[in-house]
């Protein structure tokens, strides 16, 4: 993991468990500073695209340097992740997509869902991504600034530039 790295996370009522262990995990590495963004408890019942987009805009301020976001499949916080322009988020279980999401698609967030994963893989999986970085000069590059280009309205895709099937 990069010595300086500031990671935020944050989760729904579903998530808030897995969020916490996390968070207690991650506080005791050196290097890395954790941001909180809640939910507390099992027992708050703040909706998850509520915490997502507080989560994601902070990435995409450059707040933080990456976040994890957790909800009961991983897949709610991710769409709402991805809604804020900027943010690359994916949902990843295995060490292959975990790797892909960083060195192909330099995902800042990394969404997990507290009913479909075993905390100790969770803590794996996060490790691993956070030791990850993505290289400006690969391939990829070029392919994330098409997105960001589409993204900043400055590309757009007509429908009769669409391959025909």
């Amino acid at each position: 993991m990069r010595s300086g790295m500031t990671v935020g996370l944050g989760a729904d009522d579903a998530g808030a468990e897995l969020k916490n262990q996390l968070v207690r995990e991650l506080s005791g590495l050196p290097g890395i500073t954790v941001r909180d963004f809640g939910v507390a408890g099992a027992d708050d019942a703040e909706p998850y695209p509520q915490v997502g987009l507080r989560v994601a805009e902070a990435v995409a301020r450059q707040d933080l340097d990456r976040a994890i976001l957790v909800c009961g499949t991983g897949i709610g916080m991710a769409i709402t992740a991805n809604k804020v322009p900027g943010v690359r988020a994916t949902v990843a279980y295995d060490a292959y997509s975990v790797e892909r999401s960083v060195l192909s698609n330099n995902c800042q967030v990394l969404t997990l869902g507290a009913r479909v994963i075993a905390p100790h893989l969770a803590s794996a999986i996060v490790r691993q991504w956070l030791s990850l970085s993505f290289d400006e000069g690969s391939p990829s590059a070029a392919k994330l600034a098409v997105l960001a280009a589409y993204e900043n309205g400055e590309h757009s895709l007509s429908s009769d530039s669409a391959p025909a099937c």
